[in-house]
């Protein structure tokens, strides 16, 4: 888990929230900045998924996994994912933060992963 510069853990990832289906270790304001950075960059109708290490409540520490599911077509969803990481880390504190982007294309194993063991947070 990320840290604030005094050894504690950072303020956005300190406390976990109840979702639907798990209880995740993200602040409810790490949550909304993740929000509010996939619909400005991704517009209306994205899909946002949490998934990996910060949906189990046996993991501690791990990276931000991302599933992001944009409604819209994009030109190039490695830049796009590379973009969102940047502005979340920018927003969130330094972080691991991975980003998979499902434009629909092609199926992929890591995005019915996802969904199947993830929460989704838009």
């Amino acid at each position: 888990m990320p840290d604030d510069g005094r050894g504690g853990p950072h303020p956005q990832c300190a406390r976990g929230v109840v979702l639907s289906k798990h209880s995740v270790r993200l602040s409810e304001a790490a949550i909304q900045v993740i929000k509010e950075t996939a619909a400005s960059q991704f517009g209306p109708g994205v899909e946002v998924w949490l998934f990996g290490s910060r949906v189990r409540d046996s993991a501690r520490g791990g990276d931000i996994d991302l599933l992001v599911v944009p409604k819209l077509p994009l030109e190039s969803g490695a830049r796009a994912a590379a973009e969102f990481a940047a502005a979340l880390q920018w927003r969130l504190g330094d972080q691991r933060i991975d980003v998979v982007i499902d434009d629909r294309t092609r199926p992929l194993p890591i995005a019915v992963r996802a969904r199947e063991a993830g929460e989704r947070l838009m």
